[in-house]
């Protein structure tokens, strides 16, 4: 484990409406004001589609990342994630997990990682900048997965 303390800087609440894409309107929010790393303590509200990390069908290796999509329809959520830069894309890259309830299967729940979502109605969210350190997530390991890291100048405390 790496662990480093964090500057907070600004902070907002976000109401997205309904028929918004969530995660462009979240990058071009982020975009507009020069956020490039941030935690999202909490989003509740509504999706009319989501695409979650999922599949249906048995893993073939459970060892290795999953990329699938399974798409559910009519769910309430409540999710976090956080936001840092990739340095392979030079751009913001979310790490969004979310917690969804299908409305039309008595609340049935599902909890993966987000990939896209259509807003139904509306979706809160609130959002705490950090200032410092520099907050990267690179593509590490033998599969190449996104992974929180803190800039090389940043004092890292091992545990």
């Amino acid at each position: 484990m790496r662990h480093i303390e964090l500057t907070m800087g600004r902070s907002f609440a976000l109401a997205f409406d309904d028929g918004d894409n969530f995660v462009d309107e979240l990058i071009g929010f982020c975009a507009e004001i020069g956020i490039r790393q941030a935690i999202i303590p909490i989003f509740l509200g509504g999706f009319r589609r989501v695409g979650l990390v999922g599949t249906d069908k048995p893993l073939e290796d459970p060892e290795k990342p999953l990329w699938e999509e399974t798409v559910l329809h009519t769910v309430e959520a409540v999710g976090a994630a956080t936001l840092a830069w990739s340095p392979e894309t030079n751009s913001l890259a979310p790490h969004i997990h979310v917690a969804v309830g299908r409305k039309d299967l008595s609340a049935s729940g599902s909890v993966s990682h987000l990939k896209w979502a259509e807003v139904q109605f509306i979706q809160e969210l609130f959002l705490q900048e950090v200032a410092s350190p520099e907050l990267l997530r690179p593509e590490c390991g033998p599969y190449g997965v996104p992974t929180l890291s803190f800039a090389p100048t940043a004092p890292v405390t091992p545990t």
